[in-house]
């Protein structure tokens, strides 16, 4: 009787995932998901209830239809899920991503507006056949590409044989060979980025909507109604402030806490940097890669980029580096040696050259000066650039982050132990009203809005902020953006993939 009470017990505190995942696992600790030792044992945790709850969500109702009683086929999903995880992970950490974050991305995003802006500038024109063409199939045809038609629909084949090719490079035989295995894998991992994540990030107000999060600007607009309310309420005699020296004080008092909190601020911030800097000199540089990371467009088409200045080559000199380079180049019938492939640097430049071409910098003088001075910093400064932010991608990357990206996925697709169900999209008024909200934000110090933003947005930095967002509101032409940033991801970790 005993026994049978310590049992019920045991099984009543067994997790989700002991119950789903490892209904034969000897003891309650649940088996190391990830390769490295050092991750912590609350990220595996969470990882495996994350797994339980997407497949009893989406998985358990159709198998438990076809046969009821068998309880091998999710421990199987989450073993095979457990070596394709563990293979990315080893190619994240084997793979220098800094290529691929701070070049190749912002590259494909300045020739996304690039070919957006010229394809708008041709729909008035002989180009678009008289205004037959739309901007999608303008856009298509700068930027055309096998998986994506002009009307922006994605080729499922396409994708289907990119999933069934990372899982061959990921799975070892036994679990690759067995075709029910592979294509119940492939199907939903399918399904979720065809149906849910690609169908809704290209939605521009999801964009915006995403950008207003990041801003911390969450907070919906008053109605006009309540608009209305909020400026006709009297105001109270209380409020009415007479000057009184208990004020004076209170004034005096409230300047010392601020000026004090800044100032503490300022050497938190101080030591921060310093214990910073100090990490990135101490770090060990990463071994060269052994293939370059470059995205599709290597050099945007587009005149906006942020121009570095050089200094004029005078003719003589020229001359004689012609001569000195016919000098020195190498005998033809000398055997030739394979030129070494150098990993690319300058990695804050190409950011740079984005919001140029976001904001269109070179069509104003002051903020053209502006970025012609910051690139000019950006060059002093790279050597120690080229070392922090791989620092800093290191810690976006890191187990913590990890963690909390986890639970927040897990909170948002699981509030309650199941799916929740779809939010109904934003009315047109509701996407009309995020995007005023986006456009009317200035930052929340005053001084910004009125001595900097001019020198940057211009007068107007409303039609500034305009045609920074129009890029972004075409959703044919971020399926575009999306694919071709997928692509990019894939060919980074899985570069046999691509051919020699």
């Amino acid at each position: 009787m005993a026994r049978s009470i310590t049992s019920n017990k045991s099984a009543f505190k067994a997790t989700l995932s002991k119950r789903l995942l490892f209904p034969t696992w000897p003891s309650n600790d649940l088996p190391p998901f990830f390769a490295d030792p050092a991750t912590p044992p609350e990220l595996t945790a969470e990882v495996y209830d994350f797994i339980a709850l997407a497949l009893r969500a989406f998985v358990n109702p159709w198998w438990t239809k076809i046969s009821r009683y068998d309880k091998e086929f999710l421990p199987d999903i989450t073993r095979i899920l457990t070596h394709v995880f563990r293979e990315l992970e080893k190619r994240v950490q084997d793979t220098d991503l800094a290529p691929l974050v701070f070049h190749a991305v912002p590259a494909i995003l300045t020739q996304h507006y690039c070919d957006y802006r010229n394809a708008a500038a041709k729909l008035s024109s002989s180009y678009a056949s008289g205004g037959a063409l739309t901007l999608p199939v303008l856009f298509h045809n700068l930027q055309p590409h096998m998986a994506v038609s002009a009307d922006g629909t994605i080729d499922a084949e396409y994708m289907r044989q990119i999933v069934d090719q990372v899982l061959k490079s990921c799975l070892p035989p036994d679990d690759y060979d067995p075709e029910p295995e592979r294509y119940v894998i492939r199907e939903i991992v399918l399904k979720i980025l065809l149906k849910d994540v690609i169908q809704k990030i290209t939605q521009p107000w999801f964009i915006q909507k995403t950008i207003l999060d990041l801003l911390g600007q969450q907070d919906v607009l008053l109605t006009k109604a309540q608009a209305e309310g909020v400026q006709s309420r009297p105001s109270s005699p209380s409020a009415v402030s007479t000057f009184s020296f208990h004020t004076l004080i209170v004034v005096s008092l409230s300047a010392i806490q601020a000026l004090s909190g800044a100032c503490l601020a300022m050497i938190h911030a101080y030591r921060q940097a310093i214990t910073t800097i100090k990490r990135v000199n101490q770090t060990p540089p990463r071994p060269q890669p052994t293939r370059r990371v470059s995205s599709p467009f290597p050099r945007p088409r587009s005149p906006a980029s942020v121009p570095i200045p050089t200094s004029p080559v005078s003719p003589s000199i020229s001359a004689s580096s012609s001569v000195s380079s016919w000098a020195t180049s190498p005998d033809p019938s000398a055997p030739s040696t394979p030129p070494h492939d150098t990993p690319p640097r300058d990695y804050a430049l190409p950011a740079l050259a984005l919001l140029s071409e976001m904001f269109s910098t070179p069509a104003r003088m002051a903020s053209s000066s502006i970025m012609h001075t910051l690139s000019l910093l950006l060059l002093f400064f790279s050597p120690f650039l080229d070392r922090l932010l791989p620092h800093l991608l290191a810690q976006v990357l890191s187990p913590k982050a990890l963690l909390m990206t986890v639970r927040s996925a897990k909170r948002a697709l699981f509030p309650n132990g199941y799916p929740a169900p779809p939010p109904p999209d934003p009315t047109p008024e509701e996407q009309a009203q995020m995007r005023a909200r986006l456009l009317a934000y200035r930052g929340k110090s005053p001084w910004v809005e009125v001595h900097i933003l001019p020198l940057v947005l211009g007068s107007d930095p409303t039609e500034t902020l305009a045609a920074a967002l129009d890029p972004l509101t075409s959703r044919e032409c971020n399926v575009h953006l999306v694919i071709l940033l997928l692509d990019c991801i894939i060919g980074t970790l899985f570069p046999e993939l691509l051919g020699e």
